[in-house]
């Protein structure tokens, strides 16, 4: 194998490749917590703009305990949201303080339009710093609601 396939081939193993084909953020193991149980998830870690503003577009699948985690360095205001534009997955969306806790969830419809100004916002209602995308239905069918959190401690999720 040529040097440069190899190293390639390395780049792309270490950052991971969606099946859609578009590079993968990198993916850490984290918990969903709640006062009866705890849910582990699988989520690609968005941290700058660009990896924020691009988030889950064109992507058409999403595994099932797999999400998304916007991270911002400032608290937003709570008139600040999301949207679905160029987005096909329909998704839930948790707004959360910097230490993980659950102020809001909203379910969000994937915006078909080929023009972004047509897509509906979501907006927070809360202010938040971490925003967790998840496909639809995943914290109703998790019990996951507004109070519980979200750990990094990967240790979290085999306490009992």
């Amino acid at each position: 194998m040529k040097p440069v396939v190899a190293v390639t081939l390395a780049l792309l193993s270490t950052l991971g490749c969606a099946a859609d084909g578009s590079a993968r953020l990198p993916v850490t193991a984290a918990c969903l917590i709640s006062d009866q149980h705890r849910v582990p998830v699988s989520i690609e870690l968005a941290r700058t703009a660009s990896e924020r503003s691009k988030g889950l577009m064109d992507r058409t699948t999403l595994a099932g305990n797999a999400g998304m985690l916007f991270i911002y360095e400032s608290q937003q205001r709570a008139d600040h949201g999301f949207w679905m534009y160029r987005t096909r997955i329909p998704l839930d969306i948790a707004y959360l303080s910097e230490d993980g806790v659950i102020g809001a969830v909203q379910q969000m419809a994937p915006c078909l339009s080929d023009r972004g100004r047509d897509c509906p916002s979501y907006p927070a209602g809360v202010p938040f710093s971490l925003a967790l995308e998840m496909n639809q239905g995943f914290f109703e069918k998790h019990d996951i609601d507004v109070g519980d959190r979200l750990s990094m401690d990967t240790a979290d999720c085999s306490s009992s």
